[in-house]
């Protein structure tokens, strides 16, 4: 009876959770972010799609079913969930049943052998019970299960995150991709052009109105067009080739016709600084690893403290095989404590290590709040600037056409020279590419805001995790308060 009463009060104690957690670390954000817009929605989680592209939404269907990096991540995070459902088994006692038989002989010379002992005897026993079940009085077993759990989701945040910047790499890819096709249209008609203003050189020479250096100028500017033609086809085999292993595909043998067209621009997310604090799984890493480290830390506080632990075992034995007598059985129940005493200050320095990681932990969730908040507002600000941007080279686009249509039309008539021509041509070709490539800027700081507004993830599509209001609980704040069981 009293030893029953012991357990029953040990395990009363478990109840009580005695250490307090270390505090946790609750950002604040800015109410609005400079250049914002107040209408729109959240990014949709296949928001690829508003591109409007079927090859494009075609490969990053393949990127969640073929991409050895999203694989292997899911992988990891499948071994966290393991490791967490591992730990959550420490509250429980684990039974384990033994049994065995043997025939043995003892020394004729063994110490302290009676007369009376046989020589040789069976020991045979069949036994099931509880070995060093920890009653969890200081609340460690339960620190470290949830420093497991919180270290899962945080491993599930990454292969969201994972997830998203794959995505996010693959339509920046494929939106340079489409930008150089549009550049090399752009060549392509810019070479026939050099070759008509090539024959006309020839001709005025043939007709002695027109000096050698022409017929030499307009060559040379044939051939730079030409180079800088085969300076795309490199650049595109190369991003190709990335495409091809972001979809999870061998780069031999894989190809993307080219597609000079016009992608449209997504629809612009609606942006809201308190959005990156649930719709940023990095954020939401950040957070649960700092939760994740705050449980370590209660529990190498805990490990300073004495360890109950109980014992259970039951069983039958016999010399023979007699192991359904009842007179044969056994048991043996009862507690027992550890309580640390001279470690040489090595449970202190485990309990500052844990503090230390805690801290760095924190101040990490602080860092990835404030970078998250700086990608939005970076983005913003480079969409508007950029939107003018192409207002203003489309116009000097324009311009230049019209002025080497004039330049021609001169030299045709004999009233400028082919100098003025070249000077033309050079300018309304750098002012026909560069609307190209502010566009392709422009389509991919869309990605670029998409992803930093979390890409249509939210922390409510994955397994649960504490909020930042969840931080700010008592139980994190106050160091003296007890934490219920």
């Amino acid at each position: 009876m009293r030893q029953c009463l012991w357990v029953g009060f040990v395990a009363l104690l478990a109840g009580c959770d005695a250490i307090p957690l270390p505090n946790a670390p609750s950002p604040s954000v800015p109410a609005r972010y400079d250049d914002a817009r107040t209408d729109g929605s959240a990014p949709s989680a296949v928001w690829w799609r508003d591109f409007r592209d079927p090859t494009l939404n075609r490969l990053e269907a393949d990127v969640d079913v073929a991409n050895p990096d999203l694989a292997a991540a899911l992988a990891s995070y499948q071994a966290a969930r393991a490791n967490a459902e591992a730990a959550t088994s420490g509250l429980f006692p684990e039974v384990d049943f033994n049994g065995g038989l043997s025939y043995n002989r003892q020394s004729d010379n063994r110490p302290l052998r009676s007369k009376n002992q046989p020589t040789y005897y069976g020991a045979n026993q069949v036994e099931a019970g509880v070995a060093g079940y920890e009653i969890d009085v200081w609340g460690r077993v339960r620190d470290l299960i949830k420093a497991a759990d919180a270290n899962a989701q945080a491993v599930g945040d990454a292969l969201a995150y994972a997830r998203l910047s794959l995505h996010a790499e693959l339509a920046r890819d494929y939106v340079e991709l489409r930008g150089l096709d549009a550049q090399a249209k752009v060549l392509a008609d810019t070479i026939k052009a050099y070759q008509s203003a090539l024959q006309l050189t020839r001709d005025r020479l043939s007709a002695k109105i027109a000096p050698p250096i022409d017929e030499q100028r307009a060559q040379a500017q044939l051939a730079t067009a030409q180079a800088q033609a085969t300076d795309l086809s490199v650049r595109r085999t190369a991003l190709v080739s990335a495409i091809a292993t972001l979809a999870g595909k061998p780069a031999p043998g894989f190809h993307l016709p080219p597609n000079g067209s016009v992608l449209p621009y997504p629809r612009r997310p609606r942006a809201v600084p308190g959005d990156v604090l649930r719709r940023r799984p990095d954020v939401a890493q950040a957070e649960r690893a700092t939760v994740a480290q705050a449980g370590l830390a209660g529990a190498a506080a805990a490990a300073r403290y004495p360890r109950f632990t109980i014992g259970l075992f039951g069983g039958t034995q016999d010399t023979g095989v007699d192991l359904l007598n009842p007179q044969n059985t056994l048991f043996s129940l009862g507690p027992s404590m550890s309580v640390p005493l001279f470690d040489f200050g090595r449970r202190e320095a485990e309990l500052a290590r844990a503090q230390a990681l805690f801290r760095a932990s924190a101040a990490h969730y602080r860092s990835t709040v404030l970078n998250a908040l700086r990608e939005v507002q970076g983005d913003l600000s480079a969409l508007r600037w950029l939107a003018q941007e192409e207002r203003e080279s489309t116009a000097a686009a324009t311009a230049a056409g019209k002025a080497l249509d004039m330049a021609m039309a001169l030299y045709r008539d004999g009233a400028a020279s082919y100098l003025d021509v070249i000077t033309a041509q050079n300018v309304a070709l750098l002012a026909q590419q560069a609307p190209i490539a502010v566009r392709t800027r422009l389509l991919q700081t869309n990605i670029a805001l998409i992803l930093a507004l979390g890409g249509g993830w939210s922390v409510s599509e994955t397994v649960p995790a504490p909020t930042v209001a969840d931080l700010a609980h008592d139980d994190w704040k106050d160091p003296n308060a007890k934490r219920t069981p």
